[in-house]
């Protein structure tokens, strides 16, 4: 069996040969999947343990398992909120395969899946984009949201703290990003082309109402219920599009909420990415057209990206 560390999986996952696999595999056959997880509150914080599963009937098998503390980062140094292990076995057989760093894992998996979304359903010429959130996943979202868009310029970047905004644009500019700590979240989605929010919020952070025409809203954060990154303005405005309808739709707030009130229906949703990338399902973008890329994750991404780390790291060392 494999033993595949977070250098390997940053060193293999090249944004485009990445994003390029993805969206291969949402071409290919959808892998049966399932999601349990375990919540409790800790003095007013959620905590989660996650287990998520996928199966391609003789390719793969793949499961994550994670854990969502939120206090780590301020209790322990080093320690992120989110945390993994991928366990990657082989479809014939049944044996283990691979064992993946799932942290790692998931930042690159996270980033490229919204990323393919926005270079699916954003505008052709986008220039501008705000970063909304401060966390580990967020400059890889910033990352891959430029690879995946070549006339992207600049990256406003805002999180409720000044300094860990300013902490991201640093580590983005080392990657030749021309990136900006903004503190009016306002005024910068107002100029935005692409909006990509990567936050943990309860409450909604991006208005509606902030939104230029022809702009790209991005929902990263939210997985459960209870979490909402945008408004109702927002969705209400906005032409929708999931990553998949197992996991983005009911399954968390930004979406499930408003479809509980009765404010849009299940069908509003248009397409989700096996539709985008299978048989092509026609956007038709107008230029004044707000599209909104709710990102639910699941574990059929983890086993996409986990079939192509085991494969370049299996090639690699024949």
């Amino acid at each position: 069996m494999m033993l595949i560390s977070a250098a390997d999986v940053f060193r293999i996952c090249a944004w485009d040969d990445l994003m390029t696999a993805l969206a291969k595999a949402h071409a290919g056959e959808k892998p049966l999947v399932d999601r349990s997880s375990i919540v409790r509150d800790n003095d007013g914080v959620t905590e989660t343990y996650l287990n998520i599963s996928a199966w391609i009937p003789g390719k793969a098998f793949g499961s994550k398992i994670i854990t969502v503390m939120p206090k780590n980062p301020s209790r322990f140094e080093n320690i992120p909120a989110i945390q993994a292990l991928v366990v990657l076995f082989d479809g014939q057989t049944g044996s283990p395969r691979a064992l993946i760093d799932g942290t790692s894992l998931t930042y690159v998996k996270t980033a490229a899946d919204s990323a393919l979304g926005a270079k699916l359903l954003a505008r052709e010429n986008a220039s501008v984009l705000t970063l909304v959130g401060t966390g580990g996943l967020a400059p890889f979202a910033a990352r891959a949201h430029f690879a995946a868009m070549p006339s992207l310029q600049k990256v406003l970047v805002w999180g409720r703290r000044h300094d860990q905004a300013q902490r991201v644009a640093a580590e983005l500019s080392q990657f030749s990003i021309d990136a900006k700590p903004v503190d009016d979240l306002e005024a910068a989605v107002r100029q935005s082309d692409v909006v990509s929010c990567v936050t943990a919020s309860h409450e909604p952070v991006v208005a509606g109402a902030w939104l230029r025409p022809g702009a790209h809203l991005d929902l990263i954060g939210g997985f459960t219920p209870e979490m909402r990154e945008c408004d109702d303005d927002a969705v209400t405005r906005a032409r929708l599009f999931v990553d998949s309808r197992w996991f983005a739709i009911e399954k968390v707030g930004d979406l499930g909420d408003p479809i509980a009130r009765g404010l849009i229906n299940v069908s509003d949703v248009e397409a989700d990415l096996f539709e985008l990338c299978g048989d092509g399902y026609p956007v038709n973008r107008r230029p004044d057209d707000i599209t909104l890329f709710k990102n639910g994750g699941g574990a059929h991404l983890d086993l996409f990206t986990a079939m192509f780390i085991a494969d370049r790291y299996e090639a690699e060392n024949e």
